[in-house]
This record gives C-alpha cells, structure tokens and sequence, in this order.
C-alpha cells in the first residue's frame, strides 16, 4: 500500500492533492449502450446478454459491502459482475467507491492518520484486483450524503465541496485510465438541484478530475417529460457526457410501465449528450423497487423489456 502520510496529516482539514494528467479514458465515445446491475449473490444469469450490453454491480462494489470487517475483503460479488461485463466485451461501471451511506462502520474509531491510509488503501485494492474499470462513480450522492470523515479529506472546504474534489483527487491517481463520474439523484425531474450539480461538475472539471456525468432515474414515473429535456439539456452544456443510471419504473400495471419505460428510454436514447441507460435491475424478486421488475419468475417478459429489446435492436 503506498500512502502519503506525512503530507495528508499535517494539511488534513485543507486537503488538496496534486492532480496527475489523466490519460485517454476508454469507453466514452462508444456506442449507445443499455445495461442494468448484476444483482448481489448471483452466480450467473443465461439471460442477461439478450437484454443488456453493459454491467453495474449493485452492492457488490461499495466498501462497505466488501470490507464490513476490517481487512476481510469479500470480494465474490465484485469479482461476477466484473467478469460477465469483460468475459462479453461490455462496459464496465464500478459502482461506486465513496458513499456517505457506505462506509465501513469501523472508520469512525480511526486516527486521521489511519482514515487517510484505509481510504488509499481501498481505492489501491480496487485499482489492482480490476485494472480494466471502464467508469467510476467516484462519490456517490455527493449533494445528499457526506461522508463521516469529510473532514479528515478537508471537509466543506473554500469551494464548498473540497472533500468531493479530494476524492476525485485521489481516483484519478489510482485509477488514471477509468473514466470518473458523479452520480447523483434529483437531478432530472425537478429544478432544485441542476444548477448545484452543474457548479460540482464545474469544480471537476477545470481540475480535470471528471469525464462524465451521472444522473439517477429512480422516481421519474410521473416527473415533467419536457423538464427532464430541460435538465438534461443544462448538463450537456458542460460539454460531458452524460450517463443515465439506476433507471427503474415502477409500475404494477403492465400497460403503464410499458408506456413510462418508452416515454423515457426514448427521451434519453434520442438526446445528443446521452451515452448510455442502465436500469437499476429487471429479474422479478430482486429490484430495489419491487414493481419496477421487467421479466418475470417464469421469464415471461413484460410488455415494457419486449419493447426495450426490440428498441435496444434498433439501436445497434
């Protein structure tokens, strides 16, 4: 594990490490792609390559999750969505490295000093077990949820979000070939919060700590289809490319969630600075919302996956 101790202790409350040039980042001019999470505990999935080109894992990349003792990595969900996503050629998005809600629970007794080596020593970890991440979801949440030891990586800081940036700082050594993006929520079916994850997405920016932009599609069932247009408009004028993650459409109704599912998928497929969807899971029985599954137990499809894969065909 490489740390820079003496450096990071004595400026802790004011931390700003020295960006390294990123390299090309792969995976950011490709094709449209529609993926969705490889679930937690799963071994294998004979359908999953009918529906999706690309793979998130859905807890199985957070710390917490994988290191919820510590130094006693489990590491076997991360290790099955990595290999589905290279074994087929698919985009690979590690979801996500820091998360307020994520982290593990034994951080809080730390020293600073130790803070600040178990985090690098996290991010060395992951870094070295997948060398071939094509996207990070750096800080998930980063306008909702602080981590518990935002201070310690300088805390709210002179720009506001000094700890985000550190974190940024920090990915973009260890992982200088991934593309690093935020991921957020609230972003695309209302106005209060564009305009802060545009002044975030700035501050990484002219650091050059960023390469695309992430937005949650959870709850934008019954959101305005012309406001959604109007963010999404707001976040392309940053120049990224932007992501959309953890689309789900909760519906029970067949109909309805087939006509949410086409209003949405064709809004996002058709803008411009749009790259990507991922849904936030489609098996029936394990989706975070429980009417949002798209194949049934019996792998009956709903109307709304018949339809996405015929559009997804189209696509190609």
């Amino acid at each position: 594990m490489r740390t820079r101790l003496a450096t990071l202790v004595v400026v802790a409350t004011t931390l700003v490490i020295a960006c390294t040039q990123p390299a090309d980042h792969p995976r950011t001019n490709h094709d449209f792609f529609i993926g969705t999470i490889w679930p937690n505990d799963l071994d294998s999935d004979p359908a999953f390559t009918t529906y999706w080109d690309q793979v998130t894992p859905e807890n199985g990349g957070k710390w917490l999750h994988v290191e919820r003792v510590r130094d006693e990595m489990q590491w076997s969900d991360l290790d099955t969505a990595y290999a589905v996503a290279k074994e087929n050629g698919f985009p690979f998005r590690l979801h996500t490295l820091i998360w307020g809600r994520s982290h593990p629970l034994w951080l809080q007794s730390l020293s600073v000093e130790e803070q600040i080596a178990e985090t690098e020593e996290w991010f060395a970890l992951v870094a070295e077990r997948y060398p071939d991440i094509d996207f990070i979801d750096v800080v998930n949440e980063p306008l909702h949820e602080e981590i518990l030891n935002s201070e310690t990586f300088g805390g709210w800081g002179e720009t506001g979000l000094d700890w985000v940036i550190t974190m940024f700082e920090l990915a973009r050594e260890y992982f200088p070939n991934a593309a690093l993006q935020t991921n957020d929520y609230g972003i695309l079916g209302s106005t209060a919060l564009v305009e802060p994850y545009v002044r975030l997405i700035g501050l990484l920016k002219e650091r050059d700590l960023i390469d695309a932009i992430g937005v949650q599609a959870h709850f934008l069932e019954d959101a305005d289809r012309d406001l959604i247009k109007t963010n999404l408009d707001r976040l392309a004028e940053t120049g990224l490319p932007i992501y959309v993650t953890e689309l789900d459409v909760g519906r029970r109704d067949d109909d309805e969630q087939l006509e949410i599912v086409r209003d949405l998928m064709t809004i996002f497929a058709e803008h411009p600075a749009v790259r990507g969807v991922t849904t936030w899971g489609y098996l029936e029985g394990r989706t975070y919302n429980r009417s949002a599954h798209l194949l049934k137990v019996d792998g009956t499809e709903r109307p709304a996956l018949t339809w996405l894969r015929e559009y997804r065909a189209e696509l190609r």
